[in-house]
């Protein structure tokens, strides 16, 4: 069986916690701030957990995560 690329794009955007999660970044953060409320703004800078439902994608993106 021949070595598994890791897809390099998934590994810049994807960590792995120590129970075996990933975590992601949220997105709205980058650019038309100014009419996002600081609460919001503070809640998108925040990570988050990927969704079960696509949990199986990101494992075969990075299969020695």
């Amino acid at each position: 069986m021949p070595k598994l690329k890791t897809n390099r794009s998934a590994a810049k955007r994807f960590t792995v916690t120590g129970s075996g999660k990933f975590k992601r970044r949220k997105q709205n953060l980058r650019h038309i701030l100014t009419k996002k409320g600081p609460k919001r703004k503070r809640g998108l800078g925040q990570g988050a957990i990927v969704d079960k439902s696509n949990e199986k994608a990101v494992r075969h993106l990075l299969p020695y995560a």
